[in-house]
């Protein structure tokens, strides 16, 4: 790939997070990125043939960042890790836009069942931060800084459905309050070990 290509492709990606911050997904069109982009309709149309293709691509690009701002950096005893990684995806950078972006891609979610590309690539977000909290569960169980009778798997199965649910609630609800908390306190009370 050219640093041409490249660098249109990154100037798509954010063209279409601003089109998608202003229209949504249901009102979404090729035509509305390719403004945002300042290029032609078919300009976008010589990257990506369809507004599907595209959004997948585009949450392929969101699955990059979201694995850098979510990763476990190791640092720190396993509860602190993770407070840190739990605080981290239930309350992404803000933006002037986050609300909006937040709200299209809760549309996008709706598209899932129905689609196996949307399903697949929304799947990994889930998969990712499950395999962060089971690894770093683990490791506290090992080492006792969680109690020995915690599952990892069925924790970690637990605490991402409580994002996920936190989340949807934020956009369909716009509130979201008292929810990090109470997995703040699910982490400090159910499963740290003394003190932890």
């Amino acid at each position: 790939m050219t640093g041409d290509s490249s660098d249109a492709t990154d100037d798509i990606m954010c063209a279409t997070y601003r089109a998608l911050c202003r229209h949504g997904y249901a009102n979404l069109t090729m035509q509305d990125i390719a403004d945002e982009w300042s290029k032609s309709k078919a300009a976008l149309h010589y990257h990506y043939d369809t507004k599907r293709g595209l959004l997948l691509a585009f949450l392929d690009y969101l699955f990059d960042s979201y694995t850098d701002r979510v990763a476990d950096d190791g640092e720190g005893t396993p509860p602190e890790r993770l407070r840190s990684l739990l605080a981290d995806a239930l309350d992404p950078p803000r933006a002037d836009s986050a609300q909006e972006l937040r709200t299209a891609l809760f549309e996008v979610k709706a598209q899932a069942p129905h689609d196996d590309g949307f399903r697949e690539r929304l799947e990994r977000f889930d998969h990712y931060l499950q395999g962060e909290i089971r690894a770093i569960v683990a490791e506290g169980v090992e080492s006792g800084a969680f109690r020995s009778d915690i599952d990892p798997e069925t924790t970690a199965t637990l605490l991402v459905t409580l994002v996920n649910g936190a989340r949807s609630r934020r956009v369909a609800l716009g509130d979201d309050a008292g929810v990090p908390d109470a997995i703040r306190a699910f982490v400090d009370d159910l499963l740290v070990e003394g003190d932890g």
